[in-house]
């Protein structure tokens, strides 16, 4: 019996300002016996108690559903036709505490445990950037180290930020102490603006990253530097990590830590584009602000910028 795939409801069936805000209006399945035949699914984590400017990415993951009503199932650019090759759905949001950071912590470890052990892929809606370590903290025990691409304004490698250990600027920092990263296989790109050192961002290099400053990509193609990236992160399992603010705040205003100075629309893109055949095993796109988005183009990005993570993917049908 052929496997059931799961497809974006169309524009033709449901108007797109209608229906229920899934996903790219995909099922919301949550049974856990459902949730076994998925390959894929959407996971909202709704934080932004780890933020130390603007908070507001508690919204991030309902309105990047909101704004994903128009994107369609095929990649005229690439080919990919995910749908056609993977069962795909919105399994919902982790209920993380909003009043406690180490008890969310904990929540979203175990909720990613959970999918990873129902052999689902997760692409994960943001929340701010603390989320990524929790995730993978779940991903270790499944895959063991991994290999890391990160897109970012910053490198997040904080020891601290006032006197805690974990937040959204120490989330990188905690995976290589905790020993989650396959450091020869990390990548930083997009890193900029100001430092409370001079040797901030070489505290990444000492760890053995990649470390792809902004004016690296200024007036650029960054299909070239994905070669060198494929090269360096290939030959093991990998994760991808999309701060937001790694855009330039000309397209994507609604942060909480904008930087100016970053990458464009078309790069962001051509940086997952240029993913297509690693062994990507999660992703995640964070530190979307709708109150400070106030034209939605933020989220509008950000929704666009998870389907692409989506048409990379091992397994993906190309027509």
């Amino acid at each position: 019996m052929d496997k059931i795939l799961h497809q974006p409801l169309g524009g033709n069936e449901m108007p797109r300002f209608g229906g229920i805000a899934t996903m790219m209006r995909l099922p919301h399945i949550q049974k856990t016996e459902e949730k076994r035949e998925l390959d894929v699914g959407f996971v909202g984590v709704p934080l932004d108690i780890g933020t130390s400017l603007r908070s507001g990415t508690r919204f991030g993951p309902r309105e990047i559903r909101a704004q994903s009503v128009m994107i369609r199932p095929y990649n005229m650019a690439t080919g990919a036709a995910p749908f056609d090759s993977l069962n795909i759905a919105d399994i919902g949001d982790v209920p993380i505490n909003t009043f406690n950071m180490a008890e969310a912590i904990r929540i979203i470890e175990e909720a990613y445990d959970e999918i990873l052990d129902l052999g689902i892929l997760p692409l994960t809606l943001g929340g701010d950037h603390t989320i990524t370590l929790p995730i993978l903290r779940a991903i270790k025990k499944k895959h063991g180290k991994v290999g890391l691409v990160h897109i970012d304004a910053h490198a997040d490698v904080n020891d601290h930020m006032f006197g805690e250990k974990i937040a959204h600027g120490t989330t990188f920092r905690r995976a290589v102490e905790e020993d989650l990263l396959d450091c020869d296989r990390v990548v930083q790109i997009g890193l900029r603006a100001q430092g409370y050192t001079a040797e901030d961002f070489n505290w990444s290099r000492k760890q053995g990253f990649r470390v792809v400053q902004a004016e690296e990509c200024w007036h650029k193609s960054l299909t070239p530097l994905m070669e060198e990236v494929r090269a360096k992160v290939g030959g093991g399992p990998v994760y991808l990590s999309f701060d937001i603010d790694g855009i330039d705040p000309a397209w994507a205003p609604g942060t909480g830590t904008p930087e100016i100075g970053g990458l464009t629309t078309i790069q962001a893109m051509e940086i997952i584009r240029g993913c297509q055949g690693l062994e990507l095993i999660g992703g995640d796109l964070v530190e979307v602000s709708p109150p400070y988005d106030t034209t939605g183009n933020t989220s509008l990005l950000g929704a666009n910028l998870l389907y692409e993570m989506l048409c990379v993917l091992p397994g993906v049908q190309r027509r």
